[in-house]
């Protein structure tokens, strides 16, 4: 007869999120009889019922301990909870002679060519992911809200969610879809189509898809072959990055053989608490000197906002080509608490790959989308076509969350609660088919109108996916002046992005500021609505905008304008711009046509509503190229032509955090009025603005060549962390420069006179010897949102009422 056995099966979960820990140590207690869990944090362990154990224990790097009970002599499911454990630090203690998990972290670094995917041509593969985002930490004094006790019941349900004695966790968000990743190298190029999607949450359909998009499988891509891994702007050193040893200690601590590979175990902690780096463990093969499985933390000690961890797990597969692909991942943010009367946030994400396709890239053409959605993909399924599409099943507790997120969204208050969030997020207020807004420019007051009152709509898509519709009226009450604009917009072509836009406008506005550069910055749009006005000007716009996506990344724009300038200052200009003799008048009207050309490389844009939406480039610059010609005729009063470039991008420069260029040169070809000059964007508004120069006033200065730089660094926590009072408070250093250079003919000068002889309606020129040069320093990140500039002009300071300091503020959300 055989002898009794124990044998104990089972998983150990994370107490906190119900999520499952791989690389735990569950042995008998008392022994060294057992082994660790695996990707999916299941164990199974047996042992001879005389062994005198009668608990089991798992521990694991980052979590206290903990044991059960178990029966001796039987077969048993044991499922174990884990509470993180914040106060502990490993200590690395360093013995004579070299670190023995060195020599293996050099072989991985000399190994990364071979084992990492980017050395495949391509590849492809079937991809499910699983996505959930729950709020968690929600406190006694939170539950005693309104909201939240309309909600009690089923808060009581939610403990399942977390397990059997994890804490209360209330969902918000669940998607699963089925998709196909395409990837190919030179270009590189990565495509992800989407054939099924599931989408349920408590902000309803408005803003589901657009989150799907935006957190999806194509967007959780970690490569730790790579020696930096962004998460949003923020880049977090790899634990096997070229220069390891300046970031990570090392402990090589265990072996095993996993799937057939023998494997070692090595824990990797940062050297500094504060350092955008993880703590965790890897397995790496011994033969290939590859990365098996990896589960990296980032704890609350770095510098990072909101953020109490950010935790990556992989697994993965070697494919044909000898790269190692992952098969499994997790992605776990937990976003801490804002306020004590506020709860956190668990964002959780879950990708399973198969069927590998590799060495065989699809053309260029292929990846014209980067994210592409089959018309069908919402479609309502049965369950049974869903446990097809499944890699795996869902457990109980996913399965409820969906009833659940019915049952919290259709309560009235809270239904109240999304319609405000809503607001704050989008600035309009939707209803039925509308949207009401935007409420940022509701108010304002200015020397020029006074109180100014504005309200406005615009249509969404449950009026039409191919038609947007849209109004706003403003009244001031010192002019007595209506203004109005309104607009019709066709979408044409959604896959290859097309529209065509009809646009009418009478408003009031400061000479040279130009909508299309404060587009990204709609507080700083606003607050200049506010203040003195003295060089503004009334104006009538009409235009006629055709705009399409040629392929991908390059967008092409045409349009016809005609607009009326009539001033509020003192302003005259030569009817005959060229000849200084001919009569002077103080309006103008201009019928112009222009054509943009923009090309970024590997933007990612997203569609939500009838908007779309571009994501910031990651490595390669933007370009921009503008050409204008105005037309002198009935509608026009001279003949001119402009051509304008710019180029921007982000430069990610590792411990030094991330610089911010802007390049941009004009020239205008033609005697015109300085209004249709390069007039160089100021700010006398309290608000920072990274495209403006800060310390200009508006209409300041103007140019008919000229070049510009704008450059900003921001260091992260590069100098403040090593302060000891403010590492705590995690505030950022950063620095700006602002750099221009232009010229203004003679003709174009005298072109335009100032009747009253006053500098403050005055144009100027700029020296072409001179640069104009402004230089600022700030930090940025106080209480979590807010940012400092401080700006020194440092020449023309000769011009009267110029500034030669200032202070500015901008609020931000960052991480």
């Amino acid at each position: 007869m055989l002898a009794q056995e124990t044998i104990v099966t089972g998983k150990v979960t994370d107490a906190a999120t119900g999520d499952p820990i791989p690389f735990v140590n569950v042995v008998f207690k008392g022994t060294s009889n057992g082994m660790t869990t695996d990707f999916d944090g299941k164990f199974r362990i047996r042992a001879l019922a005389i062994t005198p154990a009668d608990s089991i224990v798992a521990s694991y790097i980052g979590y206290k301990p903990r044991s059960k009970k178990i029966k001796r002599g039987i077969t048993q499911v044991v499922n174990i909870q884990l509470e993180e454990d914040v106060t502990k630090l490993q200590e690395v203690v360093i013995k004579s002679g070299e670190n023995p998990a060195f020599p293996i972290i050099r072989k991985v670094i000399d190994n990364k060519s071979i084992n990492d995917k980017r050395k495949l041509s391509g590849y492809e593969h079937e991809t499910y992911a699983k996505m959930e985002i729950d709020a968690d930490n929600i406190s006694e004094k939170l539950r005693e809200k309104k909201i939240m006790r309309r909600i009690a019941q089923v808060l009581d349900s939610m403990d399942r969610i977390a397990g059997e004695d994890g804490k209360p966790i209330l969902p918000l968000f669940i998607t699963e879809s089925v998709s196909k990743i395409y990837y190919r190298d030179n270009p590189s190029l990565k495509k992800e189509v989407i054939s099924k999607s599931k989408i349920n949450g408590v902000l309803g359909e408005d803003y589901s898809d657009l989150l799907a998009q935006m957190i999806g499988p194509s967007m959780q891509d970690y490569n730790f072959y790579t020696n930096w891994l962004n998460f949003g702007r923020k880049a977090f050193v790899s634990p096997i990055a070229d220069g390891w040893r300046a970031y990570y200690d090392y402990e090589l601590l265990d072996s095993a053989v996993l799937d057939g590979h023998f494997c070692y175990r090595l824990d990797f902690f940062p050297k500094s608490e504060q350092a955008l780096a993880f703590t965790g463990t890897m397995w790496i093969t011994k033969d290939e000197y590859a990365i098996k499985q990896i589960d990296a933390t980032v704890g609350s000690t770095a510098n990072i906002n909101f953020i109490e961890k950010v935790k990556i797990q992989h697994e993965y597969t070697k494919v044909e080509g000898g790269a190692w692909l992952p098969v499994k991942s997790r992605v776990l943010i937990d976003v801490g608490e804002i306020s004590a009367n506020s709860a956190g946030l668990l964002a959780k994400f879950y990708v399973s790959n198969k069927n590998f396709v590799v060495n065989q890239p699809k053309p260029t053409s292929f990846f014209d989308r980067a994210i592409e959605k089959a018309e069908d993909a919402n479609l309502e399924e049965e369950d049974k076509v869903w446990d097809s599409l499944r890699h795996e099943p869902l457990t109980t507790s996913e399965k409820n969350v969906y009833h659940m997120i019915d049952t919290i969204k259709n309560i009235p208050i809270v239904r109240s609660y999304v319609d405000i969030l809503k607001l704050i997020i989008n600035g309009y207020y939707k209803t039925g088919k509308v949207f009401i807004g935007p409420y940022l420019g509701a108010i304002a007051w200015n020397n020029h109108e006074g109180i100014r009152l504005q309200a406005g709509f615009k249509t969404n898509i449950k009026f039409s996916r191919k038609w947007v519709l849209g109004a706003q009226l403003a009244y001031g009450f010192h002019d007595q002046e209506l203004k109005y604009q309104a607009f019709v917009k066709r979408i044409l072509n959604r896959k290859q992005w097309t529209t065509f836009t009809l646009q009418s406008k009478y408003e009031i506005t400061r000479v040279g500021f130009d909508e299309d550069f404060v587009t990204d910055f709609p507080l700083f749009k606003y607050a200049s609505r506010w203040g003195r006005y003295d060089l503004s000007n009334y104006f009538h716009e009409y235009k006629a905008v055709f705009e399409r996506e040629l392929f991908k990344g390059f967008s092409q724009k045409v349009a016809v304008r005609q607009y009326d300038f009539i001033p509020t200052y003192p302003f005259e200009y030569h009817t005959s711009p060229a000849d200084i003799t001919s009569p002077t008048t103080n309006q103008f009207k201009t019928t112009e046509v222009f054509f943009e050309s923009r090309y970024a490389r590997d933007q990612v844009f997203l569609q939500n509503d009838n908007d779309r939406i571009g994501l910031e480039s990651k490595r390669w610059p933007v370009f921009t190229v503008r050409y204008t010609h105005g037309f002198k005729s009935g509608l026009g009063d001279f003949t001119y032509d402009k051509i304008r470039v710019n180029v921007n991008k982000r430069m990610k420069m590792g411990p030094l955090g991330n610089g911010y260029i802007n390049l941009t040169g004009e020239q205008i070809f033609g005697t015109v009025p300085n209004p249709l000059l390069g007039v160089h964007l100021g700010n006398q508004t309290r608000i920072y603005l990274p495209v403006s120069f800060n310390m200009l006033r508006f209409g300041e200065f103007a140019s008919d060549r000229y070049a510009s730089l704008q450059y900003r660094q921001n260091f992260e926590g590069l100098f403040l962390n090593n302060i000891p009072l403010i590492q705590k408070l995690k505030w950022r250093w950063l620095a700006t420069a602002n750099v221009l250079v232009g010229t203004l003919s003679r003709a174009n000068q005298e072109a335009v006179t100032n009747p009253s002889g006053e500098n403050q309606y005055k144009t100027f020129a700029l020296d072409p010897a001179k640069p104009y040069l402004e230089v600022g320093y700030g930090v940025e990140n106080i209480f979590k949102f807010l940012r400092v500039d401080f700006v020194h002009r440092l020449n023309y300071l000769e011009i009267p009422d110029s500034r030669n300091f200032g202070v500015f503020f901008s609020v931000q959300i960052q991480l």
